[in-house]
């Protein structure tokens, strides 16, 4: 089975080729997608990846949650297809309602990048089935509207159904609630998160490790998990 994998771009869109290749990298087959369209080319999961679409304005992500191609991606995670926000795509799933709470600027009003250490706290996800529960991941983090923000209620439901698929580690980078990096919803085939695995997938290219400088590889878990969860619901 050839998995094929769509990734989305939009106005401002900057890390679709990147996600394209970790997609790639892992064994599936990208597929690019226009947000402008009301095609999924028949795929069988979706990422919509990181940038600053229609430039941040309003809120970040909000615009692009109503591009015409979002109703395509409603119905196709009511369906159960995988579906992976990264950064700016983590946004427009918060805002297109697909994952709870919202996401404002960073704490300290700074765009921040770094190497991040996550610990990974749900890994009954279509993107997370390859790590272990409570294992600690360096995935890279570049972004000025980071900090994840829900009301008390929210946060209640988020911890009592385990909705919380990481937390940041070490350093609350942008001074999120409960330090949550990445959530799911309940059926676990939508996962967003604010770091950029597809940053973390081939070595000489991801974070450093004790092993060498950039060696790091922990992002390509998210996509080996997505591709071994299609290929498996279609044995």
């Amino acid at each position: 089975m050839t998995v094929r994998i769509g990734v989305i771009t939009f106005p401002g869109s900057l890390d679709d080729r990147d996600a394209q290749r970790a997609i790639r990298v892992a064994g599936a087959e990208p597929v690019a997608l226009w947000h402008g369209e009301h095609d999924l080319k028949g795929v069988d999961g979706l990422v919509l990846p990181g940038g600053f679409s229609y430039g941040d304005y309003l809120r970040a992500g909000a615009i692009a949650a109503l591009a015409p191609i979002m109703a395509e991606v409603k119905d196709a995670a009511a369906q159960g297809m995988p579906i992976l926000g990264i950064c700016n795509g983590f946004q427009m799933l918060v805002e297109a309602h697909l994952l709870p709470g919202g996401l404002i600027r960073n704490a300290h009003q700074q765009f921040i990048c770094r190497d991040q250490r996550l610990r990974v706290e749900n890994t009954s996800t279509a993107w997370t089935s390859h790590f272990t529960e409570g294992q600690e991941i360096v995935i890279p983090l570049k972004n000025g509207d980071g900090g994840y923000i829900a009301d008390d209620e929210t946060r209640a439901r988020i911890e009592g159904e385990g909705l919380v698929a990481f937390r940041y580690v070490g350093v609350n980078p942008n001074g999120s609630v409960d330090d949550i990096a990445g959530l799911t919803n309940e059926r676990g085939n939508v996962v967003g998160l604010m770091p950029h695995p597809e940053h973390a997938v081939e070595p000489g290219f991801g974070p450093d490790t004790a092993v060498a400088m950039r060696s790091g590889v922990d992002g390509l878990s998210f996509f080996t998990s997505a591709v071994a969860s299609l290929v498996g619901a279609a044995a």
